[in-house]
């Protein structure tokens, strides 16, 4: 009889086991479920790393855009800022 209870015993923690791997915590369909999740979270990341890049590069634009602009204006149209002296050297 101490063979049939030990086989029992075993045969018990074998289920627990089992249900333990499909239905517990960390158990495959849940692994499963978190690693989609994990995909879904890591593409929402690249999307706004995207559009973080996008408004960084847009700022620098402005902050460089704005002397550009300023010296396009002076060398094609002639812009002079109030108190300054227009000087042009011609060869």
């Amino acid at each position: 009889m101490g063979k049939r209870a030990l086989a029992g015993l075993l045969i018990g923690l074998l289920v627990i086991l089992q249900i333990q791997i499909w239905f517990g915590r960390g158990s495959v369909p849940n692994v499963h479920q978190m690693e989609k999740k994990l995909l879904e979270l890591q593409q929402q990341n690249l999307a706004a790393q995207a559009e973080n890049d996008r408004l960084a590069a847009e700022v620098r634009d402005l902050k460089e855009g704005l002397e550009m602009v300023e010296e396009k204006a002076r060398s094609d149209l002639g812009m002079v800022k109030p108190n300054e002296i227009f000087v042009q050297i011609t060869k």
